[in-house]
Order: C-alpha cells, then structure tokens, then sequence
C-alpha cells in the first residue's frame, strides 16, 4: 500500500481541506503516515495570503528533493491557494513538483496522481461554483481526537482590495445544512468535544433548499441543538454581516462559545474604504456594542493591518484608539504585503516604508499586549469551564486546557484527562494566560 504525507500550511481552513483530502485518497488506497521519509505521496497545502508564507513553501519544495533523489518514484503535489494562483509557473522548474491542484479541484487528485507517475505535468486549478466536498466526511489523520474543524461554506465574495482570497477560492457557496450537523454528530459520538465551524465569512452562510433557507444563526441554533454536549466555535465573523440574531443565538445556548474572532483591519473609515472592507469605524463599534449587550461575558479578538496603501500616522492613530476602546482580548497583527493579482496591487501603491511599517507594527503590538493583560486580569477570580487539551509545555505537573472564550488556562490537577470538561478558578494571569486551580 503506498503512503501519503501532507503538510498544513496557514488558516484552519487548510486543516480542514488536507483532511478532505486524505479522506478522498485514503479511499484510493494511500494510507496516511506522519513519517515523510516512508511516503510515496508528499503533499504541501498552502496559503497564498502573505508572501512569507509562499517562500517558506518554496523553500520546503527545494528542501524536498533530497528525498527526490534518495526515492526515484516519490510524487511532490502542491494544493490550495498557491497552486491556485501559480498555476503552470510551479512546472518551469524541473523537479519542483509532479502536482498541482486548487482547493476546488481535490476530487481529481486521483486521477492526477496517475498523471504523475506517467512523468505528466498534472495541473488542475479550476474554480466551482458549486463545489463543497459535502458529502465527504474528513479523515482526522493528525489530530488530537478532542477538538475538530467542519467547513461550512467555501470562497469569498468580499473582495477586499487586498485579499487574494476571492481568486483563489472562489466565490461563496454555502455547503448542505443538513451534511454539517451530520458530520458534527458524527464527530460527537467519536468522542469529540469541540468543533469550530469554518468559512471565510460564516455571517454568510445561506443554504436553500426546495424553498427553504437556512441562515447562519439558524444553522448555528440546529448544531447546538444536535449535540447539547459539545462546544461550538466559529471563524470568521466578517463586521458588515455580524447581525444581532446571531448574538441571540450565541447567548441562548450554553455550548455555544463566548467567543467572536471580528477582524477590524483599520481602525479608520477612509483606510477600510480604500480596502473595500464595506463598513466604516462607526458601524464595527455600533456591532461591539451589540456584543457587550447581548453577549456581556463574550471575548473578542480580531485582525489588525498597518501600513496599507497611503496609510498615514492620523490613519494609524484612529487604529490605536479604536483598539483602545473596543478593548480586544487578543489579536492577530501583521504588516501589509502586497499580493499579486489584487486590486491593491494594481491600483493602489504599497507606499508606506517598511521601516515605518516595522514601527506601526510594534507599537500596535505594544498597546495589545497591555490590552491583553488588563483583559485578562479582569478574569482573576472567576470560574471558568474549560476544555482540558493536555499537558502544560512548561509544567509537566500542570494542565492545560482552552475557556468558553478562547484563552488558555493553565492549573495543577489529579484525576483528569484530555477531553474532560473542568471548573477552574483563575487565580492570576499574564497577558497570554490565565492561572488557576480546580474550583
């Protein structure tokens, strides 16, 4: 029996495709190894939103043929987002890689593969309107059997100036309600005790069928209801579509998490206007405060980028400000890299200098970590159920596990186990964790 090995790159989203994936050649025949050095079959999945993220993928490839050398038949695929956007450019250098396939394209990997073996470019990056994988349930090769990822919808149709996401993944379908809460109990009765559903913008989500439409609130209601015993996430909300029914929703339901990952971006009107990202500094505050009412006890993180096109230090201001008063507990930051093929990159000049992006940046980073750290201190001597994921890195006598909201816990216990729903007090915290002990 030949072997395949994949390797994730970027968003969970890819997590959730790789699995597809061996569930689709695990049904060829490949078995799965975590073992490269025994694989037939190397897969890379990737991301194409950052450039960093494509010369580590390029790095990786030419750190591959060594095993190319040492295994004469070895196929080397590259899937997702970069085979999207590269397309026949991963061919032009001799012995880089046999395959590439987009995310829409998975179901021809088979067929792709014999392509391979017969010494063939074997290339299929064609965009769906329609395709969900819906009907294929994933292969969880390398998970911790707690915790689990179910794509809901696929693509964008956002179209952020910035975003390659909408070229490479397509526009926006939303996947069979009926075939997510059917994976999701599936899940539950193998013993999972957390899912996250995906999509690019989840608020989105809309399945018809024979008249009938199903929301994302209303599918988030139905997964609630199917397995009461099971905590629910969500990512990502995108800030035009976050509706208060959602929120409702999110409150009326225990395992529903307390968490909303809302990426902001910018904190000022004329930078979201030049991204396209459709709402102005007014409407993302108007939807936090939606959350502080309806869902008080709610974490919220987000996305922030500095240094966009024409960006000035006023523009850079209103960001700091608004992180100051939306008083997130986390966030993702990062500078702008400007990607090929978006509207940015032939419309609007990536102007800003690196260095003065580097300072942006940090000073960002500055205010978070101090955000974070009053965030979590306001958690000191509340008790929170936490999901316990395994043992601590730093403390081999401690456990860790993740809260409702999203933040990792960190207490000394007997008599539990990974997949053990616990009460914990928090006793102390620092701006990345809470500390605490069984209540």
């Amino acid at each position: 029996m030949k072997k395949l090995h994949i390797e994730t790159y970027g968003c969970q989203m890819n997590v959730a495709d790789s699995e597809v994936v061996a569930s689709i050649l695990k049904k060829e025949g490949l078995e799965y190894t975590k073992d490269i050095n025994e694989a037939d079959v190397i897969l890379l999945n990737t991301c194409s939103i950052r450039e960093h993220a494509e010369n580590k993928i390029f790095q990786r490839l030419n750190e591959l043929k060594k095993l190319r050398a040492g295994k004469e038949d070895l196929i080397v695929g590259l899937i997702g987002c970069m085979a999207e956007r590269l397309k026949d450019k991963l061919f032009e250098k001799k012995g880089l890689v046999d395959i590439a396939a987009g995310p829409d394209s998975y179901r021809s990997l088979p067929s792709l593969l014999e392509q391979a073996y017969e010494k063939k470019n074997a290339l299929d990056v064609e965009l769906s309107l329609t395709e969900t994988y819906s009907e294929i349930f994933p292969y969880r090769y390398d998970d911790n059997g707690i915790s689990a990822f179910v794509s809901i919808m696929r693509g964008c149709n956002n179209f952020c100036s910035y975003c390659i996401v909408p070229y490479t993944r397509g526009r926006e379908r939303s996947r069979d309600a009926q075939s997510i809460i059917d994976e999701v109990k599936q899940l539950a009765t193998k013993g999972y005790k957390e899912v996250t559903l995906l999509g690019q913008n989840v608020n989105s989500y809309s399945y018809e069928n024979e008249g009938q439409s199903v929301t994302f609130p209303q599918l988030l209601e139905q997964v609630a209801l199917a397995v009461p015993n099971m905590r629910i996430r969500f990512t990502t909300s995108h800030p035009k579509d976050l509706s208060d029914d959602l929120l409702y929703v999110m409150a009326k339901y225990d395992n529903l998490a307390k968490w909303i990952h809302l990426p902001v971006q910018s904190g000022s009107t004329t930078v979201l206007q030049r991204m396209n990202r459709r709402y102005t500094r007014e409407w993302y505050l108007d939807r936090v405060a939606a959350i502080r009412r309806i869902l008080p006890e709610a974490s919220i993180t987000t996305d922030i980028m500095c240094g966009f096109s024409d960006e000035t230090e006023a523009e850079q201001e209103e960001t700091l400000s608004l992180m100051k008063e939306v008083g997130y507990d986390t966030a993702f930051m990062f500078k702008y890299s400007e990607r090929e093929g978006t509207v940015a990159s032939k419309r609007m000049p990536d102007n800003v200098p690196d260095d003065v992006k580097t300072k942006r940046l940090n000073d960002i980073i500055a205010v978070q970590n101090e955000l974070s750290r009053m965030k979590n201190a306001e958690d000191e001597g509340k008790v929170f159920e936490v999901l316990v994921e395994g043992v601590s890195k730093k403390d081999e006598g401690e456990w860790k596990g993740r809260s409702s909201q999203n933040k990792t816990v960190v207490f000394p216990a007997n008599n539990v186990k990974p997949g053990d729903f616990v009460k914990v007090k928090i006793l102390s915290s620092s701006s990345a964790t809470l500390r605490g002990e069984i209540a």
